[in-house]
């Protein structure tokens, strides 16, 4: 002490500066420095301080010690701890050796300057507070569900691949209903088919079980857009997530790039298909196919596609959906360069029979884009069965040969005027079975089916359903923003790839065009042969130098289609897209599009597992069921946690009737006793009676 004030002494007095002082005493300037702080702040007493720590005591833990202390006691093994701190056992093993020494008081003052941020509120339940909750939760180092900054952190170091949920109980939740569909979306494998295609995104705090969960949760509370969370809270969709916020746009969008840079998006949607027909395989005797196309704003140049709604041709991207008999999506494929329905059966066939297996035999139905006897023959030979509209010239059927025929279907009164009898198409080679329906307005309706064993008002009935899948291609559209842009990214087209030739198509129009304007003149050529008064023109010879101009013009516009006919002829009817000439076509990009389609597919399969459930206890199901599932997961909710359970308790509905049916779901959902993703916590759901 005294030759510490000896130097500062000498320094303030001005005898020597703190070099000179320091080379004299033999001791650094820092030293000297650190010396007069000392003084200045504690005066003499302070220089007789000691250095290093105080004696008979002992050092603080550090906090990576006081972290492992922590996971051991949130059920971690030795083992695990060391894979997630990338440390050896025998450091872990040596730091909880050394926090075993330590008193329970002082482990749990350890625990609590552990955590990084406010505390939790006052107000909220022990329960959340509470280690075996925590376990069941989810492992985490943040006791306030609403402050996850250590769960933050380790995620920017790398150490933590996906946030686990921990929930923040609370009342009348914004939109919390919509946990209604987790047990739903749990069962249809979707977050086990992702862990196995696509492992993981890396270490984030949004880790790719968050990520496709956030997906599914914005399809099915109607937020078509990455870009419409921006009108939400993230501290409100969080909650639904188990987390403090849910990811923001730039976030979410990024996890989709990740994604998609696997390049696996086909196979996720073939593996979730598998587990969809494994779950309800008995629903696939009759698969719907129809295209579906989702036109183009920009300025790329794509291929054109014709879109009924419109009635044009447009530059556009047409998709194959196929679905079950009761409606319901199973897979989608990407026409290439628009391909027909024809040229798709057989790739679409194919990919059924992978799903279903060599042996079973499947009815493929699908409309008049798809008529082919050629096609037909070998979709049969390949063992699929088809039913179709017949398309071309037929001999209508006499009235009288039409009998009612009347039969309950799926709970519904069936009533048809048919007709059955056999055809024989490609000069006998093909064998079909046509059944005709006779309309209130006499208008006869025949379909085609290779189907013996199956009656002709059941048939029909399958045949009528399409319009299924055009009311689930409506509503995708609708409310699921299924033709939205998920990105503005496009691939180079094959150019070895084989497309429609456009000049084919040129002289299509011109030889249409000519032959209508032939039409129209040989309708004024025989107008002016009824109107010619014989009196004044009593021969053909003389009608003819009377309108020869007239019939110049015909005689010229016949020459010219013959040539169009050759010309057309001899014209290729496709080429290879490196012959076309212009902008080179591209095609937009399907990685991210296929991805988010198969999520919003997922989406609507869990709609309708809870229609099903809906559907016992309510009357009108067939006509308002799907709204009041919507409307029951748009409701606010009360959150609880429970032993080893989150209670989920929404507010009533509108009318006394519709809680009703929702309560008697609620009651089936509590029966599967389904986990929500990522924790032990049993989903248990209730309407209020408040």
């Amino acid at each position: 002490m005294a030759e510490a004030y000896a130097m500062i002494s000498l320094v303030q007095q001005g005898y020597a500066d703190q070099n000179e002082v320091a080379q004299a005493f033999g001791c650094s300037r820092h030293t000297l420095w650190r010396y007069q702080s000392r003084y200045e702040a504690g005066g003499m007493s302070a220089l007789g301080m000691s250095s290093g720590r105080p004696q008979q005591t002992e050092a603080m833990l550090s906090p990576w010690v006081r972290t492992a202390g922590l996971m051991r006691k949130n059920g971690m093994s030795v083992r695990d701890i060391a894979q997630r701190l990338r440390l050896s056992k025998s450091t872990v093993s040596k730091w909880l050796i050394r926090l075993d020494k330590f008193s329970v008081e002082r482990t749990d003052a350890a625990q609590s300057q552990l955590q990084i941020g406010p505390p939790p509120d006052s107000e909220e339940p022990a329960s959340v507070k509470s280690t075996a909750n925590a376990n069941t939760q989810g492992w985490s180092l943040d006791s306030d569900p609403s402050h996850r900054v250590s769960d933050r952190l380790f995620a920017r170091l790398g150490l933590l691949e996906d946030a686990a949920p921990m929930f923040n109980p609370g009342k009348r939740i914004p939109r919390a209903g919509v946990l209604l569909a987790v047990p739903a979306l749990v069962q249809s494998g979707i977050f086990s088919v992702a862990k196995e295609v696509y492992g993981d995104i890396g270490p984030a705090f949004y880790g790719l079980r968050t990520t496709i969960l956030s997906m599914l949760l914005m399809a099915l509370l109607r937020v078509k857009r990455p870009e419409e969370l921006k009108e939400h809270v993230p501290a409100d969709v969080g909650r639904l997530l188990g987390l403090d916020r849910a990811p923001e746009v730039k976030t979410l969008r990024r996890k989709l790039s990740r994604l998609a840079s696997f390049g696996k998006a086909e196979e996720f949607g073939r593996k979730l298909a598998r587990k969809r027909i494994a779950r309800g395989g008995r629903i696939l005797g009759f698969l719907y196919v129809d295209g579906h196309v989702r036109i183009y704003h920009g300025r790329r140049r794509i291929p054109k596609a014709y879109a009924t709604r419109l009635r044009l041709a447009l530059p556009a991207t047409t998709d194959y959906w196929v679905n079950d008999k009761r409606g319901d999506p199973v897979f989608v494929v990407t026409a290439e360069a628009n391909e027909d329905l024809r040229r798709m059966l057989p790739v679409i066939a194919g990919e059924i029979r992978s799903l279903v297996g060599k042996r079973r035999r499947v009815t493929v139905v699908f409309d008049r884009g798809g008529w082919s006897p050629k096609l037909f023959l070998k979709l049969i030979q390949s063992g699929f069965d088809i039913l179709t509209y017949r398309k071309g010239k037929w001999k209508e059927i006499p009235v009288r040969r039409f009998q009612t025929i009347k039969k309950r279907i799926e709970g519904r009164k069936i009533s048809y005027d048919l007709d059955e009898r056999n055809i024989r198409l490609l000069k006998g080679r093909l064998r079909l079975r046509q059944i005709t329906r006779l309309c209130a307005g006499g208008h006869q309706t025949p379909i085609v089916t290779s189907r013996l064993d199956v009656t002709a008002v059941e048939l029909a009935y399958r045949m009528f359903e399409r319009w299924r899948q055009e009311n689930f291609l409506k509503y995708l559209r609708e409310e699921y923003a299924l033709d939205a842009l998920v990105d503005y990214n496009a691939e180079s087209e094959n150019p070895e790839r084989l497309v429609p030739n456009p000049e084919c198509w040129k002289i299509k129009k011109e030889l249409m065009a000519a032959r209508a304007k032939l039409r129209g003149l040989e309708a004024l050529y025989g107008g002016a042969v009824m109107d010619n008064k014989e009196m004044k023109r009593s021969t053909i010879r003389g009608f003819k130098i009377a309108h020869g101009r007239l019939g110049r013009e015909i005689r010229e516009l016949r020459k010219r289609i013959g040539i169009l006919r050759a010309r057309h002829r001899q014209t290729p009817k496709r080429v290879m897209v490196k012959e076309l000439s212009g902008e080179p076509l591209v095609r937009l990009a399907r990685e991210r599009k296929h991805l988010t389609d198969c999520i919003k597919m997922v989406a609507y399969q869990a709609e309708s597992d809870l229609l099903a459930l809906v559907r016992p206890h309510y009357a009108r199901a067939d006509q308002e069921g799907r709204t009041l599932v919507a409307s029951a997961l748009q409701n606010p909710a009360d959150l609880e946690l429970e032993d080893k359970g989150l209670r989920v308790t929404l507010a009533r509905m509108s009318s006394e009737h519709r809680s009703k049916a929702i309560t008697a779901m609620c009651d089936v959902l509590n029966q599967m006793e389904v986990c929500f993703p990522g924790t032990k916590l049993r989903l248990r759901f209730s309407v209020s009676q408040n």
